[in-house]
């Protein structure tokens, strides 16, 4: 079927934003929803099922609702918007652009980009120790580098401090070449991209000279108590217990600390219990501590990325299904006598 939906109340350049530079929000749209959209003037001609083109008409307004509210919407927001239709959870997008996080060095206003970086920035918020756990690309580093920029620039902190386990991928320190940072820095390249977003180059490069910012690897924290510092953990899915524990316990007065990893990444040696994994379940529901669980559906890079992260999960989940089905039978031939 096909249905005319009249847009006079909208102008030009607010049709202009929802088409997309050559129509690629529309295009977007049409392949999600399997539907023929045309737009003449202020006329959307919406061409296919009775139950598509209602979740269509439900996007664009929804989307028209942000642009109208001066937020300039991309392909990104289009994506996430369908994805919240299909949930009938399309009311609470425009909640997200009602929270003003920060801007970046170049202006930029930051604001929640999915239901789950929502509920992260209320965690961080309101907690001084936060465990961000989530696959790459759900903005769990950069959102803890947002809060520890606004954190320093508003004096309530004197330091921001960078680290990650040493050992990665089976690469240990001491075999890289050049000092201490150059030794690190390749492995907290998400965060410098961070810092530098949010404050320029040449202010970084200056925080790092003065020690204002500081870069170590963990192994570095033992010892130490960290007051007035907002400590950033990132990787941490590679510590082991002991570290982590060694981690939390430097929090000194004045401090806030973020952990973030993804705990489907490991790369300690088999069996080796990942210390994340085990302070998020010794640490459950003890006030001050904040604990967000992100997903694939949080992911704001490319929505190919998502793609791959839910195939590499369903294929994991598979693996594990025969694993144990194996142990089984082989338990079942072999009975404990």
């Amino acid at each position: 079927m096909k249905e005319i939906v009249k847009l006079e109340a909208y102008n030009i350049e607010q049709l202009v934003n929802l088409s997309g530079v050559k129509d690629e929000n529309l295009e977007v749209l049409e392949d999600h929803f399997q539907v023929e959209i045309s737009l003449r003037g202020d006329e959307m001609s919406i061409v296919g099922s009775q139950q598509q083109i209602e979740k269509t008409k439900k996007v664009i307004y929804s989307l028209l609702k942000l642009i109208v509210s001066g937020v300039s919407i991309s392909r990104r927001d289009v994506i996430y918007a369908q994805k919240l239709v299909e949930k009938d959870k399309l009311d609470q997008l425009s909640e997200l652009y009602h929270i003003k996080i920060a801007r970046t060095y170049n202006g930029k206003l930051i604001y929640p980009k999915t239901l789950g970086q929502k509920s992260y920035y209320y965690a961080l918020k309101n907690n001084d120790v936060v465990f961000g756990i989530g696959p790459a690309g759900t903005g769990k580093t950069y959102l803890a580098v947002v809060f520890a920029v606004a954190a320093l620039k508003n004096n309530e902190v004197k330091k921001i401090i960078l680290t990650r386990p040493a050992v990665e991928a089976g690469e240990n320190l001491g075999f890289l070449p050049g000092d201490l940072k150059d030794k690190v820095d390749p492995y907290l390249r998400p965060l410098y991209d961070a810092l530098f977003d949010m404050l320029g180059g040449e202010r970084v490069n200056k925080f790092l000279e003065r020690g204002t910012i500081e870069v170590a690897p963990l192994a570095f924290m033992r010892g130490r108590t960290l007051d007035n510092a907002f400590i950033i953990l990132d990787e941490a899915q590679n510590t082991t217990p002991e570290q982590m524990k060694m981690f939390l316990t430097r929090l000194g007065f004045g401090s806030k600390a973020v952990v973030t990893g993804d705990i489907t990444q490991t790369d300690l040696p088999d069996k080796k219990r990942s210390g994340l994994v085990q302070a998020t379940t010794i640490l459950e529901n003890i006030k001050g501590i904040g604990k967000i669980e992100l997903t694939e559906k949080d992911v704001v890079r490319h929505e190919l990325v998502q793609r791959i992260i839910k195939a590499y999960d369903k294929f994991e989940k598979k693996e594990e299904y025969r694993k144990s089905k194996r142990e089984k039978e082989k338990n079942a031939r072999n009975p404990k006598k």
